[in-house]
């Protein structure tokens, strides 16, 4: 099963929602799932698409404050590790129900986890503390240490594919690098999954460029609602 892997290292916030978006965009084109792995040029936090900028701008200092593509709630990006998965329409993962989409993607977190040597368990049930802050509190199938949440996810699913974007709070000393390689591994045991560098061509460069351009920078999209 060939997939995609794209690293894009440290990247403005704006760019990183826009790549998100135009992989999206791009599922039936590119044929195969996609892993994106990606940071932060700056700190900054993003929020669900269907969140009010008036609530969530009272709950962080971070700025930027970028509206995701995505739901969920307000994510802070300034000591967190970020991923994205894309799926096209004909791949199995889109035809799962959101519920079953998250908890798989979370398993697979938990058990890269484990094979880094960090213990790990899910989210038995919803723990809600401050609602519209994603790492507050905890919903089913988040991963947990020690009883703290450490990743969560949003989604969305389109007629071009499905895009689950996810944050994780890493423990004090884990090795990202050791992550994301077992995070690969899980992949190519459990799924038999052959990892392929992705082929950025000129369209996607140029999607992306205008996302970021014509979208998640601006005020007047971030602050619609």
């Amino acid at each position: 099963m060939p997939w995609h892997l794209l690293n894009s290292g440290p990247t403005a916030p704006a760019d990183n929602m826009a790549w998100d978006e135009a992989l999206l965009e791009a599922a039936p084109r590119l044929g195969q799932p996609v892993v994106r792995f990606y940071g932060w040029t700056e700190p900054a936090a993003t929020f669900g698409y269907f969140q009010k900028y008036a609530d969530v701008q009272r709950l962080t200092n971070l700025r930027p404050l970028i509206r995701r593509p995505t739901g969920g709630g307000l994510v802070p990006h300034d000591a967190d590790w970020t991923y994205s998965l894309v799926f096209p329409t004909d791949d199995p993962w889109h035809q799962l129900k959101a519920m079953e989409s998250y908890r798989r993607a979370h398993e697979w977190i938990q058990a890269a986890f484990t094979r880094a040597g960090l213990a790990t368990e899910l989210s038995p049930c919803c723990r809600k503390e401050a609602p519209g802050q994603c790492f507050a509190g905890a919903e089913q199938f988040d991963v947990l240490w020690q009883g703290r949440k450490i990743a969560g996810a949003a989604q969305r699913r389109t007629r071009e594919g499905l895009l689950i974007q996810g944050s994780i709070q890493p423990p004090a000393g884990a090795s990202r690098r050791e992550f994301e390689a077992a995070f690969c591994e899980v992949a190519l045991i459990q799924w038999g999954v052959a990892w392929q560098a992705i082929d950025v061509d000129a369209v996607l460069v140029d999607r992306v460029a205008e996302l970021a351009r014509k979208k998640y920078s601006r005020k007047d999209y971030n602050e619609r609602r």
